[in-house]
This record gives C-alpha cells, sequence and structure tokens, in this order.
C-alpha cells in the first residue's frame, strides 16, 4: 500500500508544477506592467512602480521571478493583496468556510438523492422505478446548475415565500444553492451505481448468495453495495472538484458570500495576487481529493493496488 500512495504522490508532482506554472502566468499575461495595475487604486509615481518591481522580483529574468513564487508557496505565502491591502491568505481563509459548507451541502444533496434512487434502479432495472430514476437522472443530468438555480429561487422564495432567496442570514438559505449544485451530481451517481448494480447482480457470487436464500435486503446491502461502492466513490472524489467549482458560480447567483464572490470581486478589480490564490487553491485542492480517493479505492478495491504496482 506504501508504495501504490508513493506512486500516485509521484504522479502528482508534474500536474503541480504545471499548475503552477498556468498561475505564475496569471499576472504576465494581463497587457501592461504587473506593478503598475497592483498599484493602480493608489495612482502610483514611476518610482513606486520601480520599488515594486524590486520587491516582487519583476525585474529579474521569468525563470527566476517563477522560483520565487514557488518559494513564496512553499512558505505558506499566496502574495499581498494591493487593492484590499490585505495578505492573499487572510483573504482565501476569511471566506473559504462559506464555500466548503456549500460545497459539502451539495454532496450531501446529492449522495441522499443519487444512492437510493440509483439502489432501486439497480434492483429493478426495466421496472417502473428504474425508468422513474433514470428519466430523472437523465433530466438532472441535462439541466444547468445555474439555470436550474434560478428556476428554484422563482419558486420556492419568488412565488411560494418558503426560502431566502440570498445571503446566509439563516440556516434554511444553504437549501436552494445546495440542491441547485447537488442535483446534477446526483445524477450520476444514479446512473453510476444503477450499471454497477446491474453487473454485479449478474456475477456468480450472487447467485451463490440468493440460492442461499438470502433476502433480497442482504443480497443488496452485505454483498451488491458493497461491490458497488468502489467505484462510486471513485465518482465521488472526482466530482467534488466539479461541486467545488460550481460552488463560486452557486455563490454569485445566490448572493452568498465565499470564493466565488472573491473571485469575481477581484477579477473587476483587477486584484491578480488574489486570483491567483484562488486558483491554486481550488486546483490544489482537487488534486487532494483525487488523491485521496485513490488511497480510498486502492484500500477498498485490493484489485487496484496490484494493477498499479505491476
Amino acid at each position: 500500500m506504501v508504495m501504490y500512495i508513493l506512486r500516485r504522490l509521484a504522479i502528482m508532482v508534474p500536474v503541480l508544477v504545471g499548475v503552477t506554472i498556468v498561475v505564475f502566468s496569471i499576472l504576465h499575461l494581463i497587457p501592461g506592467n504587473p506593478a503598475q495595475i497592483l498599484l493602480r487604486a493608489g495612482n502610483p509615481t514611476p518610482q513606486q512602480i520601480r520599488n515594486l518591481d524590486r520587491q516582487l522580483g519583476l525585474d529579474g529574468s521569468l525563470p527566476s521571478q517563477y522560483l520565487r513564487y514557488v518559494g513564496q508557496l512553499i512558505r505558506g505565502n499566496l502574495g499581498y493583496s494591493y487593492v484590499s491591502e490585505r495578505t492573499v491568505a487572510s483573504l482565501i481563509l476569511s471566506q473559504l468556510p462559506y464555500t466548503l459548507t456549500l460545497t459539502v451541502a451539495a454532496l450531501a444533496v446529492a449522495l441522499l438523492l443519487g444512492i437510493p434512487l440509483g439502489a432501486v434502479a439497480g434492483t429493478r432495472p426495466g421496472g417502473a422505478a428504474d425508468r422513474v430514476a433514470t428519466g430523472i437522472a437523465v433530466l438532472a443530468t441535462a439541466v444547468p446548475y445555474f439555470w436550474l438555480a434560478i428556476l428554484l429561487i422563482l419558486l420556492f422564495a419568488v412565488v411560494m415565500h418558503l426560502l431566502p432567496a440570498l445571503g446566509v442570514g439563516s440556516p434554511e438559505a444553504i437549501i436552494l444553492p445546495a440542491v441547485s449544485l447537488g442535483v446534477g451530481f446526483a445524477a450520476v451517481i444514479v446512473r453510476l451505481l444503477r450499471n454497477n448494480l446491474i453487473e454485479i447482480y449478474q456475477e456468480p457470487f450472487m447467485l451463490v448468495a440468493r440460492s442461499k436464500g438470502l433476502s433480497e435486503t442482504r443480497l443488496l446491502v452485505s454483498h451488491a453495495m458493497r461491490n458497488a461502492i468502489a467505484s462510486t466513490v471513485t465518482i465521488v472524489g472526482l466530482q467534488f472538484g466539479y461541486l467545488l467549482a460550481g460552488a463560486v458560480t452557486t455563490e454569485v447567483i445566490f448572493g452568498r458570500p465565499g470564493l466565488g464572490s472573491l473571485l469575481v470581486s477581484s477579477i473587476q478589480e483587477k486584484d491578480i495576487p488574489t486570483v491567483q490564490g484562488i486558483v491554486l487553491l481550488v486546483a490544489v485542492t482537487y488534486l487532494m481529493v483525487n488523491l485521496a480517493v485513490d488511497i480510498i479505492h486502492g484500500l477498498l478495491d485490493p484489485r487496484v493496488r496490484r494493477t498499479a504496482s505491476s
């Protein structure tokens, strides 16, 4: 298992290098002098621009600037926002809990909807329940989450006045954003779990277990779900990154604080260090979640470890 984890870590290294190069390039891809853009709010003088160039190492070559940037990242320094006059790390930490709360809530919605519907569809393929669950999954996949968010606001906030549409003023304010973001992921779980269960129910060991007189409930819980859950865990991990990125857009629609609102305002104000920090955080989080999923998948299914080690 240790070798399996080390292999996964080795695969992550070039990806992380590529991510840092892309994020570093953001500052240099925008037109104009980077130092002048960072100081634009204060109408800087040429001397102030030259001082900032030296302070940030922008007067050196691109390779030296990149190495300086990576060195700062290793020390936990994400840069300084000259717009907010705060460190980027403090800005992100102040907004990160809101985004994580929304992401976890959307994941909970996806699991609560996806696993039961997928189990019902997979145990009764071709039946009425399967057709209903599959139809719901196809419809949920086709509907963009931001369009669903607008529909939910119109129905439950504007027309029925049941739930708040904007902000984080009450615990109920998380419901509409979480549902709009989690429904599409639930559809993915339904389709994957259904297909896995159909295949597993045709395996010889399931026929043997049924011949022993086990109930359908015990067959599902003790045998079928146990084998189907490994690939489902993989999809959950892969989709977590998409949920995190989707939360950025959802926060803007529902007027919630979080990394999404911070990112939009930073782009509008050309606060490039903050944009770099948010993009880097989302990318690294996605990579770390995928690493955790690979490890969990390896623990659940020894065949994965043997394949990776061969």
